[in-house]
């Protein structure tokens, strides 16, 4: 068996639609589909104000009738159920040294409020063990390609590694997507740019990416892979091919078109703007076991 597919669940839409998701990627990879429900205690009340042993009963009474409703969202699957309480950050991090990737909703309620506002989706992604899928969108792409950012150095290695498993057990292409824009702003932050040759600097982008993906098309022959490289922000080239898309893989470092991709308005706005799901591979991170 693979290792197993974890997923967060929090009684939401969202959620639910996330746990299809994963279950679908479970069957797959023949993995257990492994639900995971973390609920925080709340503290600090005034005494006499809340009853904590009432309280705590209803919040695991509620947690159990969601993890049964996710369970129930996964009909015919190996799954394990698992309520933790703890707070859904640490809870998941701690999920994921041992899952193949950790599956969330882009929205939620109780312990997984708010886990892609701000910088709780950021923390996760950047403590993972594992890649971390926020499943975004419907289900429109199932049929379309897997694309992945290539930002040209060693450390996005892992995010290509990912994308080629992913397109492999799909069975689908793969769309590889390199943008070039940072290295003309590096330049003409530094007095250069009128010096620049585009075409020369383009012919190296093509170069480049054919490089970082070439033992990964010898190590899948059966995924067949389509070059993007454009003078172009990371955000919009990627948002642009994953019209259609089963799945956008990115890292969370490099330099290039897609530097600082968890740190600033490029991850927000994906995460946000995605109509598809969105897998985040940190360095390191990527498993296909």
């Amino acid at each position: 068996m693979s290792a197993p597919v974890v997923v967060g669940v929090d009684g939401s839409e969202s959620a639910l639609h996330a746990v299809r998701w994963a279950a679908d990627e479970a069957a797959r990879r023949g993995a257990v589909l492994r639900l995971v429900h973390a609920v925080e205690i709340p503290t600090g009340y005034p005494p006499g104000f809340v009853d904590s042993d009432a309280l705590r009963a209803a919040l695991a009474e509620q947690g159990r009738s969601w993890l049964e409703q996710a369970r129930q969202a996964a009909p015919g699957l190996a799954t394990e159920v698992v309520e933790v309480k703890a707070a859904a950050v640490p809870a998941l991090v701690k999920e994921s040294t041992h899952a193949a990737l950790v599956v969330l909703g882009s929205r939620g309620l109780g312990g997984f409020t708010g886990l892609l506002l701000g910088s709780t989706a950021v923390e996760l992604a950047a403590h993972a063990h594992c890649p971390v899928v926020t499943v975004r969108g419907t289900d429109n792409g199932h049929d379309g390609p897997v694309v992945v950012g290539v930002d040209g150095t060693p450390l996005g290695e892992a995010a290509i590694a990912f994308a080629f498993h992913e397109a492999s057990i799909r069975g689908t292409g793969l769309v590889a997507v390199h943008t070039w824009t940072d290295l003309v702003l590096e330049a003409a932050f530094a007095g250069g740019a009128a010096q620049l040759d585009f075409s020369v600097l383009a012919a190296q982008a093509e170069e480049l990416l054919g490089e970082r993906l070439a033992g990964w098309q010898e190590k899948y022959p059966d995924v067949p892979v389509s070059r993007h490289v454009s003078r172009d922000r990371a955000a919009s080239a990627l948002l642009r091919h994953a019209d259609g898309a089963q799945l956008v893989v990115v890292g969370t470092r490099g330099r290039g078109g897609f530097r600082g991709l968890l740190l600033g308005s490029t991850s927000q706005h994906l995460l946000q703007h995605a109509p598809c799901p969105v897998a985040v591979v940190r360095t390191g991170s990527s498993r296909e076991d």
